[in-house]
């Protein structure tokens, strides 16, 4: 079962959106869900001409900003809407905004992980939006514009009493984490510091979908998930039979952000910052991430090339 296919099931509606001129509200009969249809009615942004003199000629000239997402992805960051063609997401909003503020028509391309790297590299996505933390080998390649705090979510059943803080908070929890991610790293290290200072180990679950961590969590076979942040944020605002109770940078001690990547030394990567820094400040990037569950993710500022997750 597609993660999709199990959220959506829960999914109520429209939430909030809005448009360059004033914000929208949700209809009274569709409270506090979450539109996955492909009416989107995206929240946007202003023109400032001086920001969109920052793009380079050749792409001011075409009048696009290409970007590239990984469509097929998870909610609610890049995935398909109910008619399973149109892209939507908390990353396609926030490329919207920044294409409006550049003066510029979002040219949104689905593409896998892997190609996604690549075409950028070729030009032929101006940038990349699709939860990319920025890590010092990429910055070899390409530069970066943040919008978003990388962060891992522990994630229980409401009606638990469990609060993670540190390390010792998981001891002798049986918690559902994919092989070889981050959040995986993470926990062994904290399993390694609980079992020497004394304290229980961490009895580990794995699975092969997202759905399975889901079923096994409302099981009862595991007292938490640990996954991605926006997907749990979802999953609680969906589903409501969950909460989170707990998190983490995606780096662990080391603090970590998501960017917009686009080519190193292209020359957009300045014009990407100031669009971003325009809608932190104005409040329209606030809305987007409030319309997804992810205002817990909000940067103050957008930073170019800031430290990113040490070379393996």
């Amino acid at each position: 079962m597609k993660l999709r296919t199990l959220l959506l099931a829960s999914v109520f509606a429209l939430a909030a959106c809005g448009s360059p001129e004033a914000a929208t509200t949700a209809p009274a009969d569709q409270p506090g869900g979450v539109n996955t249809t492909a009416n989107q009615n995206r929240i946007r942004a202003q023109r400032v001409d001086a920001i969109a003199a920052l793009v380079p000629a050749e792409i001011r000239a075409r009048g696009t900003l290409v970007v590239g997402t990984t469509g097929n992805g998870t909610p609610p960051l890049s995935f398909r809407a109910d008619d399973d063609k149109t892209v939507i997401g908390v990353e396609p909003d926030v490329a919207q905004l920044v294409a409006d503020v550049l003066g510029l028509k979002l040219d949104l391309r689905a593409s896998s992980w892997e190609n996604l790297f690549l075409s950028v590299e070729n030009r032929q996505f101006d940038a990349g939006f699709s939860n990319i933390t920025v890590t010092e080998e990429r910055k070899d390649k390409y530069d970066f514009a943040t919008y978003r705090k990388d962060t891992i979510a522990f994630e229980v059943k409401t009606e638990k009493n469990i609060a993670v803080k540190e390390a010792k908070d998981i001891a002798g929890l049986t918690v559902g984490v994919g092989a070889g991610t981050n959040q995986e790293q993470i926990l062994l290290r904290w399993d390694q510091q609980n079992k020497a200072a004394g304290l229980a180990p961490v009895k580990f679950q794995y699975y092969q979908a997202t759905s399975d961590y889901y079923l096994a969590l409302q099981s009862g076979r595991i007292d938490a998930y640990v996954g991605p942040n926006p997907t749990s944020a979802y999953h609680v605002a969906v589903d409501g039979k969950t909460k989170i109770v707990g998190t983490v940078s995606g780096g662990g001690t080391i603090p970590a952000d998501i960017a917009a990547m686009t080519k190193k030394d292209d020359g957009l990567v300045k014009a990407l910052q100031q669009a971003l820094d325009t809608v932190i400040k104005n409040g329209q990037y606030a809305e987007v991430l409030k319309r997804w569950n992810l205002a817990s993710e909000a940067l103050p500022a957008s930073e170019v090339n800031p430290r990113g997750l040490p070379r393996k």
